[in-house]
């Protein structure tokens, strides 16, 4: 799928422990939520026709590119959404329309002193990962498809197989469903420049207002290697949602799974 037109939209903090275990929740100290469990924010991690070093296409497929200064380097895997953006005569979006999943890994850089979220998502070419197959959503509320899904992660390490990142139904999601889709309306239009976050309706403005928004949901929490261990050169990356209702060894499984596998390099 083509998506350098695409605006790239990430959500802060929508799976209970990840910001702690990232060692992000202080960024994010003095932004208030309407609820306890609501997410953070959103932030940009591509930004089409931008100027900026976000308008790079920095997502790729099959290799994860680290920085080429000495950076501590995390797979955040989530489960990444591609939606029509409706806007009115104002350039204010209205709706949402939610047309197919797949899995990210949203690799995120654990830089002291940035400013912004942005800063740790993109450094170049292939610093995103997404993978090549993609899911159909029925219907984006409770009894679609996505209902029976689950996220996990894995790093091959030296021939080693270490769970990275928990192992999640969709529904733990803090905010999913029409409850996500409303609040990430609100934050696109009216999210202002405080602290880690940036303004959203200033980046689409930027980006000739695009008709579709790629929007990464948030990453899972952490298992113990996966907190534990920053990425290095030569590991394998594995972000896999799967139905829960399929026997994972059944000749259906193939198309009841979707596999994101990078190359570390």
């Amino acid at each position: 799928m083509q998506l350098e037109h695409v605006i790239g939209l990430g959500v802060a903090g929508n799976f209970a422990h990840h910001l702690k275990q990232a060692g992000e929740e202080k960024d994010f100290e003095n932004v208030v939520t309407q609820t306890a469990d609501a997410p953070k924010g959103i932030f940009p991690f591509y930004l089409p026709n931008s100027k900026s070093f976000l308008g790079l296409y920095s997502i790729g497929t099959d290799r994860l590119h680290l920085p080429e200064y000495e950076a501590n380097a995390q797979v955040e895997p989530e489960i990444a959404i591609l939606f029509d953006v409706k806007y009115n005569s104002d350039k204010l979006v209205i709706d949402l329309e939610a047309l197919q999943f797949t899995t990210f890994n949203d690799c995120t850089i654990r830089k002291e002193g940035a400013k912004k979220i942005s800063e740790k998502k993109s450094w170049g070419v292939n610093s995103k990962g997404i993978a090549d197959k993609w899911i159909d959503i029925d219907t984006f509320e409770k009894g679609g498809v996505m209902d029976h899904y689950h996220l996990c992660s894995f790093v091959e390490r030296n021939g080693v197989l270490y769970p990275y990142g928990v192992d999640a139904p969709l529904l733990g999601y803090s905010y999913f469903y029409t409850r996500l889709k409303s609040w990430l309306i609100d934050k696109m239009n009216n999210q202002k420049d405080f602290g880690p976050l940036e303004n959203i309706a200033d980046r689409l403005q930027e980006c000739n207002h695009p008709t579709q928004a790629l929007i990464s949901i948030g990453a899972t929490a952490y298992a113990e290697f996966g907190e534990k261990n920053y990425l290095q050169s030569k590991d394998e990356v594995y972000v896999i949602a799967y139905d829960k209702r399929v026997d994972v060894g059944s000749l259906d499984s193939s198309l009841s799974k979707v596999i994101l596998k990078q190359e570390v390099v």
